[in-house]
């Protein structure tokens, strides 16, 4: 499989063309069908990364260490897991519909013999 390659100015157009109104809702659709196996995957990726490992539960018991540590522990780790499945859940979108834009400029370019 060929690895595609862009230019500046073809991100940039694509870009552009991701800031019009409503362009994500087929993505939203898509990704939100998708969203509990994207978060198993997500789940699986961060702790084997090490971004859960003990020096994360380090640093989230230290920011505890108010009266109710339980309840503080818990809340920032909420607070943690509800914005990363956030932004993975924007970033696929954004990366479906960029992939997308990107493709359909490069075969409109081909179809009139410019690239």
């Amino acid at each position: 499989m060929t690895q595609e390659r862009y230019s500046a100015e073809e991100v940039d157009a694509a870009v552009a063309a991701l800031a019009q109104p409503d362009r994500f809702g087929h993505a939203q659709e898509i990704v939100t069908h998708a969203a509990p196996g994207l978060q198993a995957v997500l789940g699986s990726a961060l702790a084997q990364g090490g971004w859960f490992d003990q020096a994360h539960e380090a640093q989230l018991a230290s920011a505890a260490g108010t009266e109710d540590p339980d309840a503080r522990v818990a809340a920032i780790q909420t607070l943690v897991e509800e914005e990363t499945r956030l932004g993975m859940l924007v970033g696929v979108s954004v990366g479906f519909e960029l992939a997308r834009e990107l493709a359909a400029r490069r075969n409109d370019h081909a179809q009139r013999g410019e690239g």
